[in-house]
């Protein structure tokens, strides 16, 4: 009986800080530098969400290991659910690839967007995804391949295409985006996969070949291109989402209010506008969904880590 009696007493207790959450200030965590699409989506958030929890929501921006010391750092503070990360698919890669952070330190909270990335090669080089293959194989390991770095969504979506594909190259891990569409755009590197915004506007200028898509589905911002799995590479396709996620402890109440309030946010039509303007599909999952994507991704990632021998920066 008393087992029984401290569990209805903290569930009523949950339930009361459900209803009068939030209490103070709410803190989107951004492992991302200011101006990059989910830190842009956390900003739009931000906005609305104020409104609608009437209290302010901030932005701050905490970087460093693909976003870990932030999301470290939101594991660590109270399970109160005023303060959240703004995380990527970076969070079933990283975790893995640094040791500092057990994925089940954070719990999902709500799926905002993906961002494909876009198979680019030197425009002119490859008349199609296919020739770039059948000259990868014909040459192992001698065809470059940038990406914006170790572990990054355009590394591992170069990965999954790679090994399903069955070919090797060369990796050229960059700086960053700015290098590696240099390295494709100079003919140094004959692929990248690009993130959508980015391909686009390439190809568009005729400085790059864009072929393929690296998403489950095809992409509004470039519907013609089919996706790696379209074009007859199975297991090829790597999701690159944004969404949020709390401290692991976080009464349910409270992550349910927050998942309602962002996919209500997620869909509406203005908010919507403005995520697909960054180059992103917007992308509402169940709490059950997010938590089932997230283990799958960790079960396929690790054994892409270990298969493709990937070690961080």
């Amino acid at each position: 009986m008393r087992i029984l009696a401290t569990i209805a007493a903290l569930a009523l207790s949950a339930a009361a800080q459900a209803q009068s959450y939030p209490t103070k200030t709410v803190r989107f965590v951004s492992g991302v530098t200011p101006g990059s699409a989910s830190d842009t989506m956390a900003r739009i958030l931000a906005e609305e969400l104020s409104k609608r929890l009437g209290q302010p929501v901030i932005v701050e921006n905490r970087l460093g290991a693909g976003g870990l010391v932030g999301a470290k750092w939101v594991a660590t503070q109270e399970a109160d659910g005023h303060t959240i990360m703004m995380y990527a698919s970076a969070f079933t890669v990283s975790t893995l690839l640094n040791p500092g952070l057990d994925p089940k330190e954070l719990a999902p909270v709500a799926t905002v967007a993906t961002i494909p990335t876009v198979l680019i090669t030197p425009a002119g080089k490859y008349r199609s995804a296919q020739e770039f293959v059948s000259a990868a194989k014909a040459q192992p390991g001698k065809l470059n391949c940038a990406t914006a770095g170790s572990g990054s969504a355009t590394h591992m979506a170069l990965e999954r295409f790679r090994t399903a594909a069955g070919f090797e190259v060369q990796n050229i891990h960059t700086k960053g985006a700015g290098e590696a569409l240099t390295e494709v755009v100079a003919g140094r590197a004959d692929c990248y996969f690009a993130l959508i915004f980015q391909a686009q506007k390439m190809k568009e200028s005729g400085k790059v070949d864009a072929f393929l898509v690296s998403a489950p589905k095809r992409t509004s911002a470039m519907p013609s291109l089919p996706t790696t799995e379209e074009a007859g590479y199975p297991n090829s396709a790597y999701n690159f989402w944004v969404g949020a996620l709390v401290a692991a402890k976080t009464p349910r109440p409270i992550v349910e209010r927050l998942h309602k309030e962002i996919n209500s946010l997620v869909q509406a039509p203005e908010i919507s506008e403005r995520i697909k303007k960054l180059g992103a599909d917007p992308l509402s999952l169940s709490l059950e969904e997010f938590q089932a994507m997230i283990d799958k991704e960790l079960k396929e990632n690790a054994e892409l880590i270990k298969k493709a021998g990937i070690r961080a920066n």
